[in-house]
């Protein structure tokens, strides 16, 4: 494993990934219904940014996966409040799915390009930017393809209303998210 992350014990990363977990629910909770689409605007792929730059590929999709698992029993983690399977089969279903995987390839693409003597600014944040676009990138194409399957709704119409608009939302959320990490991750 990459050098950056450092060994800490299983008790402080899982308490971690609890941490991550509840930051996602909190910033899932943060939402603005659009009334074209099922698909909220939330702030809930900024922790999922942030659960693979500071946690790694290992523990920042264990963080979502519990996340996840919490929704699917019931509790209200998702965006709006909701709770449930049936939230995960539904149409937003395949995006929440997504977070998990954005989260392991943000901490892979990170632990990976992000070597010990690449310590320059541009560099670091670049790194963290293209592999926070790669996992948004997965997010969008599982929870796309899954939003297509559950209403049959075509390739196109499924882009006008669950990701082109977003793309601005989520640039900045990729800035944000890179600016805390690099900030926040000598602390972890």
């Amino acid at each position: 494993m990459n050098s950056q992350y450092v060994q800490k014990s299983k008790t402080t990363m899982m308490a971690l990934c609890g941490l991550f977990a509840a930051l996602t629910t909190v910033c899932a909770w943060i939402s603005i219904p659009l009334g074209f689409t099922p698909v909220p605007v939330n702030l809930a792929t900024l922790a999922v940014f942030l659960s693979g730059a500071l946690l790694g590929p290992k523990f920042g999709p264990i963080s979502q996966i519990v996340y996840t698992l919490a929704g699917a029993v019931g509790i209200p983690v998702f965006a709006q409040f909701k709770g449930g399977f049936g939230v995960l089969a539904g149409p937003t279903g395949g995006y929440i799915i997504g977070y998990i995987v954005a989260s392991l390839i943000t901490g892979l693409l990170i632990a990976v390009l992000l070597r010990e003597g690449d310590k320059s600014r541009a560099v670091s944040i670049g790194v963290y930017v293209f592999a926070m676009i790669c996992g948004l990138a997965a997010c969008y194409a599982l929870g796309t393809l899954w939003f297509m399957i559950s209403t049959h709704t075509g390739l196109a119409a499924s882009m006008a209303m669950c990701v082109i608009p977003f793309l601005p939302g989520d640039a900045l959320k990729i800035i944000a998210a890179t600016l805390l990490a690099r900030r926040l991750k000598r602390f972890l």
